[in-house]
């Protein structure tokens, strides 16, 4: 006598959406854990090759790790002294930006009475409230950044302990899945593991160099056009252009809108969007084909998609993560057969769809 219980589609398909939301619902509760471990894996697949440098050169791993460690804390304290030194420019030059911006924007819907049926002193209201509330941004910003600065902070410290740990106990991480699949499969899990974590870092190698050549280029473009703060907006654009799509339109909305109060004309704002669609078609057509992993492209409608759950689930932190943990799941399902569908969804390989075809004559 068969006693499985089989379950009808709609009582499977309840299960799945049940699973799905507790599943979520635990990502989301356990965000100040699971979030810091995350960048600490993604950054000790990053740095592992470094380790394996020094320990092949008779380094013991321990101390290799820590080397290895603070070369990373002193480049990053190196970038985070000189992002706070133009960031401290940008806010001494912050009430001057908003009495321009408030300029141009009087200037601007001056001729909304003539064409619309709003009186001037309605406008003129709109216009002395958005200035004092552009005013108070920067009093209630100071409070933000404070909290945000503890809250990173305790990210900071958790982030290199994780590091640490995941970089010291590497071989028993690896051991432990040789050991889930069992000693049948362990040359099929090894290949699996190996090629993963070789197509991950290139893939994180690839994005870091990619965001250095687009933060040098954007720089060099605005300095160029003369646009202030070049330097602090050009690497900002850098770091946006890591989230697909939205990230490109916030960093060319700050670019010109950052040449609208700064110059004296207008067109300043049209040159930086053409330098900007200039810098997308090198990067598109040139530095992510040839220099980020192509193994791993990400098709837009799921980079769109995933990014936006990123940010639902754990804000800016998740949009920055949704990426490379995708690009991580795809190359883990093109290396296991049965979820090669999966990574093939993920992709951006479209099928050759024949619109036209005409048959030949049967002689």
């Amino acid at each position: 006598m068969n006693d499985t219980l089989k379950l009808p589609p709609y009582a499977k398909a309840a299960l799945f959406c049940v699973g799905i939301y507790v599943f979520v619902s635990m990502l989301y509760i356990g965000r100040d854990i699971i979030v810091p471990l995350l960048f600490g894996t993604i950054i000790a697949i990053l740095l592992h090759p470094v380790v394996n440098f020094f320990v092949r050169h008779k380094f013991n791993r321990i101390l290799a790790i820590i080397i290895t460690l603070l070369l990373s804390f002193i480049i990053i304290a190196a970038f985070g002294l000189f992002m706070i030194s133009q960031m401290s420019r940008f806010s001494e030059s912050w009430p001057i930006f908003v009495d321009k911006f408030t300029h141009l924007l009087n200037q601007a819907i001056n001729w909304a009475p003539g064409y619309f049926d709003i009186s001037i002193e309605k406008v003129n209201e709109v216009i002395i409230r958005l200035k004092t509330e552009l005013l108070n941004i920067s009093s209630s910003f100071i409070g933000q950044t404070i909290v945000s600065v503890g809250n990173g902070v305790v990210v900071m410290l958790l982030i290199p302990v994780y590091v640490f740990l995941l970089l010291f106990y590497h071989p028993l991480l690896i051991d432990f899945v040789y050991k889930l699949f069992g000693d049948e499969s362990q040359g099929k899990v090894k290949e699996i593991v190996t090629q993963t974590k070789s197509v991950v870092q290139r893939y994180l190698v690839g994005i870091f160099i990619e965001t250095m050549i687009i933060a040098t280029l954007n720089s060099i473009g605005l300095l160029i056009l003369g646009i202030d703060y070049a330097i602090l907006i050009g690497i900002l654009g850098a770091l946006l252009n890591l989230i697909p799509y939205i990230g490109g339109i916030v960093a060319v909305g700050l670019y010109m809108m950052i040449a609208l109060v700064t110059k004296d004309s207008s067109w300043f704002a049209l040159y930086v969007l053409v330098m900007f669609m200039f810098i997308q078609l090198i990067d598109n057509n040139y530095i992510v084909p040839k220099i980020v992993a192509s193994k791993v492209r990400i098709n837009a409608l799921v980079s769109i998609i995933i990014v936006l759950a990123g940010g639902a689930l754990w804000g800016v932190s998740g949009m920055f993560l949704s990426i490379p943990l995708i690009a991580i799941i795809k190359v883990i399902c093109d290396h296991i057969e049965p979820l090669k569908p999966f990574g093939f969804l993920l992709g951006d390989t479209m099928p050759e769809i024949v619109i036209f075809k005409i048959k030949g004559k049967k002689k």
